[in-house]
């Protein structure tokens, strides 16, 4: 018998029990290799660096903190399970212990995103929140406290689960009445990883307006991988896939179908 897991009361899913899981079907199979090469790519040409202060929401397994770190970048992690944060801790004691990075760059915060306002306050000049919005009750509410930790003249580096490429690959897949019905979202109930929350282009564009924010640059992550009739096996075949994911990337229509949406959003410098 499966076991089931429960929402918080605010409606979000933890992923307490699940850090092994997420290793392995996220970032050790083909997909997570591809979700990784691809922000590696894409985050230096979409954001400005400059060894800033990062604030790295709902951090997971902590890839995303030490790619930072790795840069020059003083890290604080925020993440609400506490499987995900000793997986990523023990993680990144590995890397400061091989020198990746110096001592102290990375600090925690155990706490979800709703208590970040208090837990870590800011204001923040660089915030990243990858693959979190989807698996909050409140996707809307989030991204406005976001904004409010975002300092004036700051970057959001925001990826979301796409839920227009969800339907898309419902339909692939043949779950017609599904996607004929628009019920996409997961219940978050049990060990899949359907998010419970995915979100659609136009409501981040709707939201960021809302809270005065800019859409500064966007790209598809996973626009033809989840496609293929056959995963390539070859290590010629997945450096071509891989290739071609860069190359559209960030063209229309392509960029649209990514299972995931990245985004820079820009905070106006405040008037002087």
């Amino acid at each position: 018998m499966h076991p089931t897991y429960e929402l918080t009361d605010a409606g979000d899913r933890y992923f307490d029990g699940l850090a092994d899981k997420f290793s392995r079907s996220l970032y050790q199979a083909p997909r997570g290799e591809l979700r990784l090469a691809m922000l590696d790519y894409l985050l230096p040409q979409m954001l400005h660096l400059k060894a800033q202060p990062v604030l790295d929401v709902g951090g997971g397994l902590g890839q995303l903190s030490g790619w930072f770190a790795a840069r020059g970048h003083t890290v604080s992690m925020a993440e609400p399970s506490h499987d995900m944060l000793a997986h990523a801790k023990a993680w990144h004691a590995e890397q400061e212990a091989a020198a990746v990075w110096l001592p102290g760059q990375l600090r925690y915060v155990k706490a979800p995103l709703q208590a970040l306002p208090s837990q870590a306050p800011g204001p923040w000049p660089l915030i990243t929140c990858h693959a979190v919005l989807e698996w909050v009750g409140n996707p809307e509410q989030a991204l406005q406290t976001l904004a409010t930790l975002l300092a004036p003249g700051g970057q959001l580096s925001l990826m979301v689960f796409n839920r227009d490429a969800l339907r898309f690959s419902n339909v692939v897949k043949g779950n017609y009445q599904k996607a004929l019905s628009d019920q996409l979202e997961g219940k978050g109930k049990r060990q899949r990883l359907t998010p419970i929350s995915p979100v659609t282009h136009d409501e981040i564009c709707q939201w960021v307006g809302q809270n005065g924010l800019h859409i500064e640059s966007v790209a598809g992550i996973r626009i033809f991988q989840d496609y293929v009739r056959q995963a390539p096996e070859k290590a010629s075949d997945q450096a071509t896939l891989l290739a071609l994911e860069k190359q559209y990337c960030q063209q229309d229509p392509h960029w649209r179908l990514g299972r995931y949406l990245l985004y820079t959003v820009t905070k106006p410098e405040a008037d002087v």
